[in-house]
């Protein structure tokens, strides 16, 4: 039987890129569902072709990679989305899709948009130093980054080189341009895009659905819906302290295994933080995650 790529899947059908490049439009056997399995996009597949031109999908392939948020599979690069301006750049948001990337075993690249936007505001001077703040930050963790414009094509070229041949995945909050990105990438794609809501001060959900696109080199890159919010329980996150690289290397030296580096005394993170080589705002995301996850703990 043929195999093929799940690209895109919408209003119960699965839509597969067989290895001659051509789209089947498939529904998934009652199987899956009663062996608690649910086909994501990104899944290789074993797909018979049914009478009437469409497909059925009869096995999942392995998967090396999954994500819960966005739902998507083999992925080897999460690009996490975050814009200057408009709204503004959130690194308490951006340290909880890290802890998420860590915890699935992705690389990351971590992308800063608008820069064109940012050069036009008032403020330039105040969010330049703010980004250039969290590069050297999230850099000396070890995080790549990267400063784009879709606009005016800044940064896009190393992004494509970043990508090629690897399957990326997209992820951010609405409004900050990653389907601008995706349409910077493909010459000619259109994908839908919206500006910033200047009074709620967030982005409309232009995407609705989870998509590979293929690249000009071959390699795929997925678009996904806009959100805002990430539940530890949802990803079955149990230790976010492994989640923040330069915890985990610092771990070896706490006083006490399993150290949750909160409130036990010879934490090497909590003497690493005092001696200001682990930075406050990511010790302090972390800690308001070990509240929020404890919180959910008593909820469930």
């Amino acid at each position: 039987m043929p195999q093929g790529i799940i690209y895109k899947a919408l209003s119960g059908y699965y839509y597969v890129e067989n290895e001659t490049g051509q789209s089947v439009q498939c529904r998934a056997r009652g199987i899956f569902k009663k062996r608690g399995q649910s086909p994501l996009v990104g899944d290789r597949v074993v797909f018979s072709e049914t009478e009437n031109g469409e497909g059925a999908i009869e096995e999942l392939l392995p998967r090396s990679t999954e994500l819960i948020r966005p739902p998507v599979s083999n992925v080897d690069l999460a690009v996490l989305v975050f814009s200057v301006i408009r709204p503004e750049l959130n690194l308490q948001l951006l340290d909880k899709f890290l802890v998420h990337i860590e915890h699935a075993g992705l690389d990351a690249l971590i992308v800063f948009t608008k820069l064109d936007a940012m050069e036009a505001s008032e403020e330039n001077a105040r969010i330049r130093a703010d980004v250039e703040a969290a590069r050297d930050l999230y850099a000396s963790i070890g995080y790549e980054t990267l400063s784009v414009s879709s606009k005016r094509g800044d940064g896009i070229d190393a992004l494509k080189e970043r990508l090629a041949g690897r399957v990326g995945v997209f992820a951010g909050q609405s409004g900050v341009g990653k389907s601008s990105l995706v349409n910077a990438l493909v010459p000619g794609l259109t994908l839908e895009t919206n500006e910033i809501s200047e009074k709620l001060g967030r982005g409309k959900h232009t995407t609705r659905h989870v998509e590979l696109i293929r690249l000009a080199d071959g390699g795929h890159v997925a678009d996904t819906p806009g959100f805002s919010q990430l539940d530890f329980a949802e990803l079955g996150i149990e230790e976010i302290g492994s989640c923040f690289r330069e915890f985990a290397e610092l771990a070896g030296g706490c006083k006490f295994r399993g150290c949750t580096h909160i409130h036990e005394p010879g934490c090497a993170v909590k003497e690493a933080l005092e001696q200001g080589s682990v930075a406050k705002s990511r010790y302090e995301h972390y800690a308001g995650f070990m509240a929020e996850w404890r919180e959910n703990r008593r909820r469930y």
